[in-house]
């Protein structure tokens, strides 16, 4: 049996509601939103990390927790911590293009496809985005569909929108939420 991994949970409150944060020795591995659809942190630990340990430890999560708390508040447009991101190959590279968007700009999936150097490739540029662990890091609320309609998102739409407005609000201080 492989050698059991750890990840360190911890919970916070936010101006959106709860966020439970999980981190690896490798770096911060997933950001559950409030009300989240599909099976959140225990069904990603589960699908990626079948053997990990999960703890509870606030001082593991500390930095993306403040991180995540500006973010939210309006203090940072850009997140500075180490990420363990798991996934395939594909989807990795996806999600690097996904934080290549600027706060407080949008892109298409079929931007985000010919981005990755596959223009043909929505539905799994979509999947990908819809696979994303990392919410709010990985900035997959950025991506929309073509004419700037809102596509899915795992904390729901109305979050989405949320987030689009502050971001492009840009205020220098001040909760937004």
């Amino acid at each position: 049996m492989p050698l059991a991994e750890t990840v360190y949970v911890a919970r916070v409150d936010t101006p959106i509601g709860p966020l439970r944060v999980a981190s690896t020795a490798s770096g911060l591995a997933y950001v559950e939103l409030p009300h989240e659809s599909g099976s959140g942190l225990r069904g990603w630990a589960h699908r990626v990390l079948p053997h990990a340990q999960l703890l509870e430890g606030f001082a593991p999560n500390r930095a993306a927790i403040t991180q995540l708390q500006e973010y939210l508040a309006g203090k940072r447009t850009d997140f500075e911590l180490p990420l363990d991101l798991r996934g395939t190959a594909f989807q990795v590279t996806v999600w690097t293009a996904l934080r290549g968007i600027p706060y407080g700009e949008t892109r298409t999936y079929a931007e985000i496809a010919r981005a990755v150097e596959r223009p043909r490739a929505l539905r799994a540029v979509g999947a990908a985005n819809g696979a994303n662990p990392l919410a709010l890091v990985v900035p997959c609320h950025r991506v929309v569909a073509s004419g700037g309609k809102l596509g899915g998102y795992a904390g729901g739409l109305e979050l989405k929108a949320r987030l689009l407005a502050m971001e492009q609000s840009r205020p220098a201080r001040g909760a937004l939420l």
